[in-house]
């Protein structure tokens, strides 16, 4: 990595000064926090030195008590996009697509063994500095899962490469788990049952489909095509950033068949097909003129897995580069 998101900078160093520190402490730094906060990055060199200055002088845990600070909207586009999983474990396959995407970095992956998922993040250690950013997504990690599904829901191991540190105390307050060093991977386990979790917000929709079910079965209260179209956009909106979803994923989130649902859109004269690249267009249009996410980002939200396949894609529909489209409103 040669960079790092200057939202998690500006984290760290808001939590050292409310373990203790000052602005004046980081008088000699080459960025500071004000600086910080004006960019969208900052270097690896720097990042990783002050996780390592930072816990020199607030004591070992440090890292793991960042984590604890973080909330998924430090995570930009990523953690916009955690928002609207249908399960709790679909961050880590949302994450894996964002890297491979816009960095081309393998980070997370999860191997299921039996009753419990191993989350595996997949990254070497070369420098003290990369071990602390790690114990500090490890223990971001508990605190985002936690956030998603609005539970207590917590690891069941967590696994170190690098040894052993002096004070355990902060680790053992963020996992409240068995705890291991010296590993061979860095890796946080939760029982599968609970990354299968449906998330608060699909929860909520699910519950809002069933009872709009039941009115029809129960009360002829027939939902009108109009609408049904416009909720079934929405689903396909939040499931794009896992990539295209396949109708069974989107009838599963309406507690409907395959077949109901395909029925249900071809009274109202669209096909499912039809409407993934409508919402895509859609979004992408929005995204490009009412923000200042990266074409990669937008590609990532819309499902596309390069961004070569976005600009073709873009460029039938419009006629038009994402760049050009931007350009011209």
């Amino acid at each position: 990595m040669k960079y790092f998101s200057a939202n998690l900078y500006v984290k760290m160093l808001n939590c050292a000064i409310a373990e203790g520190m000052n602005h004046e402490d980081f008088a000699d730094w080459t960025t500071s926090l004000e600086e910080a906060k004006k960019l969208e990055v900052i270097s690896a060199e720097e990042f990783l030195t002050a996780h390592e200055l930072l816990d020199d002088r607030l004591g070992p845990g440090f890292g793991v008590r960042v984590g604890q600070q973080m909330i998924i909207e430090d995570y930009g586009v990523l953690g916009l996009s955690w928002r609207t999983c249908s399960r709790v474990g679909e961050i880590f396959e949302r994450s894996e697509r964002f890297f491979k995407l816009l960095s081309n970095t393998f980070v997370w992956q999860i191997q299921k063994k039996g009753d419990v998922s191993h989350v595996i993040l997949h990254r070497e250690a070369l420098r003290r500095g990369m071990e602390l950013s790690t114990e500090a997504s490890l223990s971001a990690t508990v605190v985002v899962l936690q956030a998603m599904s609005e539970q207590k829901i917590a690891p069941t191991q967590v696994s170190f490469k690098h040894s052993t540190p002096n004070d355990l105390s902060s680790f053992h307050k963020a996992f409240n788990c068995s705890i291991l060093f010296n590993q061979p991977q860095y890796a946080i386990s939760y029982k599968t049952k609970d990354l299968n979790l449906r998330t608060a917000k699909a929860d909520a929709s699910i519950n809002s489909y069933l009872l709009q079910q039941v009115d029809e079965k129960t009360n002829g209260i027939k939902i009108p095509g109009s609408k049904f179209v416009r909720d079934v956009e929405s689903l396909i909106k939040d499931s794009l950033p896992t990539g295209i979803p396949s109708i069974h994923h989107i009838a599963d989130l309406t507690a409907m068949s395959n077949r109901t649902l395909t029925r249900r859109l071809s009274e109202t004269g669209v096909t499912y097909r039809d409407l993934i690249k409508k919402t895509q267009e859609s979004i992408a249009k929005d995204m490009l003129f009412n923000t200042t996410q990266s074409v990669g980002e937008i590609a990532f939200l819309t499902g596309f897995s390069e961004q070569s396949a976005f600009n073709r894609a873009f460029k039938k529909w419009t006629n038009q580069t994402p760049s050009e489209f931007r350009k011209s409103n």
